[in-house]
């Protein structure tokens, strides 16, 4: 009884970590949607940087090419995720540092409203990343646990247990960038 409970414990935390991870892909999804938006308001300003828009556009392409299975990923394939939705971000952080050399578009309605709108996505995004990793966490650990390895590793029936690898921040982000204009 204690095995085959063990055994159900640990899929409910599989299952867990497997939400928690669609949740995180729900909001760079969003992030995603908002972004073609975006840069069409910001394509009106004839003046504006071509390079930084060519970038973001780029860097939303890269990070859709890169999926992952959550139940089947290795550490290779994560932080090749991991590192197409950074670029994305430094992409669009270089976009809101030039935007801040035209008035006009700062003023724009549309501009606000989807400047507003990724803000909140990247909140989103850091909640659901925050959640992921405690599910890792709590999975990690139970799994993790003598007892319950051995009674995984007897009742398991194949199924595969092994370790779950969670967001970490990204190189130098523990520094804070310099803004010149």
């Amino acid at each position: 009884m204690w095995g085959a409970g063990t055994f159900d414990k640990a899929i409910a935390y599989q299952e867990e970590v497997n939400a928690q991870w669609a949740d995180v892909q729900a909001s760079y999804q969003r992030r995603m949607d908002l972004i073609p938006n975006l840069v069409s308001t910001v394509k009106g300003y004839a003046d504006f940087e071509q390079e930084t828009l060519t970038g973001v556009i780029e860097a939303r392409a890269k990070a859709t090419s890169v999926t992952i299975d959550p139940s089947n990923v290795t550490p290779d394939q994560f932080a090749q995720f991991q590192q197409a939705q950074d670029g994305l971000s430094s992409a669009l952080s270089r976009l809101m540092v030039v935007v801040e050399r035209y008035p006009d578009l700062k003023a724009n309605q549309n501009f606000l409203d989807l400047q507003s709108q990724l803000e909140g996505t990247e909140n989103r995004i850091n909640v659901a990343r925050q959640r992921y990793n405690e599910s890792v966490r709590d999975y990690n650990t139970y799994v993790r646990g003598f007892f319950r390895r051995m009674a995984l590793s007897i009742f398991g029936g194949g199924e595969d247990f092994s370790l779950r690898k969670g967001f970490e921040a990204q190189e130098g982000a523990d520094t804070a960038p310099v803004v010149t204009f």
